[in-house]
């Protein structure tokens, strides 16, 4: 073998390779030792852009910076994006890293709907999810929608809230609560004060029939009967009843579905 140039010739690039490489590793861990790459800046911004509406920078940092391990050839870039995944209001973060010792995380506010529950500080953002942050926050502009539902139907009642506000918006009423009993009845509370009762509904198209058939008859409901109006009941098939306030309640049609709730 000694005598075979060729096989020789082989051996040398191969060790050679492999001082190279730890030759390599070894001045990379040197570098990364170095106090000139530890992170001294990390900056927290929307998400393309978009100004922070409740996230406030100082507070992400404060809360996340305590978690973070490493430089900035080290920091594992998952836990740190994890770490600032757990500040209220943060739906999504990502992070990537920027010469020679900045991080830059780019965060994704939820956007809120409404309350949920009875619990003080759950929400719901218009996507679905339920999330923690601070009522008085998520209120400052105005006082939101509240719904409730069973635990797995948070994706449903958000996108059932936002089809009302489309449906009843010839009428120029909205949602002020929203409820999906266990039963899977529907109930809808008014910026008028009316009680709406949609009733047991699981198809879409059957209630936006519902919403429709109460937007045709709620200007003639209204002129007749302004302000006095404390419920509607549209579980009926071709009608709806109302009650007034202070009274029991009046029916149009002669028989009501069997999905009453």
């Amino acid at each position: 073998m000694w005598h075979d140039i060729r096989t020789l010739n082989i051996i040398t690039r191969a060790m050679l390779g492999v001082l190279v490489l730890c030759l390599l590793f070894a001045g990379y861990r040197w570098l990364s030792l170095q106090p000139f790459f530890d992170l001294r800046v990390v900056k927290v911004q929307g998400v393309n852009g978009v100004p922070l509406r409740y996230v406030d920078a100082a507070t992400v940092r404060s809360a996340a910076l305590p978690r973070m391990r490493g430089n900035f050839f080290t920091a594992d870039l998952g836990a740190v994006r994890a770490a600032f995944e757990t500040v209220p209001w943060v739906q999504r973060a990502s992070v990537r890293r920027e010469w020679p010792n900045k991080l830059i995380v780019s965060v994704d506010e939820y956007e809120v709907l409404g309350t949920w529950g009875e619990q003080d500080d759950r929400l719901l953002s218009v996507d679905g999810y339920l999330f923690t942050a601070n009522i008085d926050e998520a209120e400052s502009e105005g006082r939101l929608p509240q719904l409730a539902g069973p635990e797995n139907s948070a994706h449903e009642v958000a996108e059932r809230l936002i089809d009302l506000r489309v449906w009843l918006a010839p009428v120029k009423l909205a949602p002020q609560t929203l409820t999906l009993s266990k039963r899977y009845a529907w109930t809808a509370k008014l910026n008028n004060g009316v009680t709406l009762k949609l009733g047991r509904v699981q198809d879409r198209d059957a209630l936006k029939r519902r919403i429709d058939r109460f937007v045709l008859a709620y200007p003639r409901l209204s002129a007749q009967l302004a302000g006095r109006i404390e419920s509607v009941d549209m579980r009926y098939p071709n009608g709806l009843a109302y009650r007034m306030r202070g009274q029991p309640p009046v029916s149009t049609p002669a028989v009501r579905e069997e999905d009453a709730a």
